[in-house]
């Protein structure tokens, strides 16, 4: 009975000791990962990824570029974690939007379009230490050499040279001055311009109803002068046409040639065609003009008709 009651005992024993190691355990184990996370928290110890940098201000005030891919350790309280940089290809976009934004051309015309250039930092020091705010500082210089070549093209060259205009604007990112004897974009943040997208450049909505209604106008003011054109050289065969008849009826009743012709005759067969115009413009209606020369024709006219009613 007493080894049974001993063996129990033991047994309890044994149980609140193993509770207790394992309850320490648990404390330890969340002690140890409370001060890791306060630790990386407050970036003590900070990790530097596969294409990026940190760039760490000391406690004089200096700054410097850590690019050692692994962990390091920083002095708290002494040293702060300005930013982290990437060092691979990134994308800017013209205007710092992906929507296409307002461009005015040289014919003072607006278009739509939007831009991408591509770069890589080469040099951190001077991307992340000798310029403050860099991301802004190069959208302004970016945007201002793309406009600048943009604005300065005609319209038809935008629409439908833009493979020439984009290289064109590519060569500038890459080798032009920002200024007159100044740094080039690649000179001043410490970067390489790796490519220039034009994306698009196309008209606004208005703009292109606009367009096409003057197309519509031109279509139609080139058609009305075809047709003119065409009219005219109709009225010069008919009047060409004329004349050779006056001739012909001229030489036909003892004319000769180089004799002018008799003014009587051209003014019956002019009076005679306007008869001809006319009865062409009213139907049923019969028309001749009494050709009137220099000697009046006898003319008899009829008796009054007798009105006599008779009883």
């Amino acid at each position: 009975m007493k080894e049974q009651q001993s063996q129990v005992f033991l047994q309890r024993a044994r149980f609140f000791t193993m509770m207790r190691r394992l309850a320490f355990l648990l404390v330890s184990l969340t002690l140890i990962y409370s001060l890791a996370a306060v630790v990386y928290s407050t970036q003590v110890i900070y990790k530097v990824k596969f294409n990026y940098a940190i760039i760490l201000e000391q406690f004089g005030g200096e700054r410097e570029a850590v690019t050692d891919v692994g962990w390091h350790f920083r002095l708290p309280f002494f040293t702060r974690l300005e930013k982290e940089v990437p060092l691979m290809n990134q994308n800017m976009y013209i205007g710092g939007a992906t929507e296409p934004i307002k461009i005015i051309s040289r014919e003072n015309v607006a278009l739509w379009t939007s831009a991408l250039m591509t770069f890589r930092i080469k040099d951190l020091k001077v991307w992340g230490i000798e310029n403050l705010s860099p991301e802004i500082l190069l959208q302004g210089d970016y945007d201002g050499i793309a406009k600048d070549i943009l604005q300065g093209k005609e319209v038809n060259r935008l629409i439908s040279d833009r493979e020439t205009i984009k290289e064109e604007i590519f060569h500038a990112l890459k080798n032009r001055p920002i200024n007159k004897n100044g740094p080039t974009l690649e000179g001043k943040y410490g970067i390489e311009v790796v490519s220039f997208v034009l994306n698009e450049t196309r008209f606004g909505d208005k703009l292109v109803e606009a367009t096409e209604e003057k197309k519509r106008r031109q279509l139609i003011a080139e058609a009305e002068n075809y047709a003119a054109d065409q009219e005219a050289q109709r009225i010069q065969k008919l009047y060409k046409a004329y004349l050779t008849g006056i001739q012909s009826l001229h030489l036909a009743l003892g004319g000769r040639e180089g004799q002018q012709v008799n003014p009587d005759l051209l003014e019956f067969l002019s009076q005679q065609k306007w008869a001809t115009a006319y009865e062409k413009n009213e139907s049923k209606q019969k028309t001749f003009v009494l050709h009137e020369g220099k000697n009046s024709p006898a003319i008899t006219l009829p008796g009054p008709a007798d009105n006599t009613v008779s009883d």
